[in-house]
């Protein structure tokens, strides 16, 4: 009767092994397909990317298309509006004459 028990329990670490050995594996056959997945569509990424054109000549043509031509949405003005505003954004004339301690 011992010997029966013993031979059952010598059998359930063997099974119990093999299933985490079969769930390991899978494990890992399930990472490895992953993994050739994200190859694969980096790869395909790749060769789109090769058949564009060079961005930065494309960059550089769009900025000098925007630099010559004037926004229609602002309109042209040659200086200020209003001068006497500008009074309020330019430091003093004369140094001596202010005698603020920030400028």
């Amino acid at each position: 009767m011992q010997a029966n028990s013993m031979n059952h329990n010598q059998s359930q670490p063997a099974t119990a092994t093999s299933n985490a050995d079969r769930r390991g594996k899978h494990r890992i056959a399930a990472e490895v397909k992953r993994l050739e997945h994200e190859i694969k569509f980096l790869e395909e990424e790749l060769e789109q990317l090769e058949k564009f054109e060079n961005a930065s000549a494309a960059c550089k043509e769009l900025l000098s298309n925007v630099d010559t031509k004037p926004d229609p949405l602002l309109p042209v003005t040659n200086g200020p509006a209003n001068p006497s505003w500008d009074r309020w954004f330019e430091g003093p004339q004369e140094s001596k004459g202010c005698r603020c301690w920030i400028l």
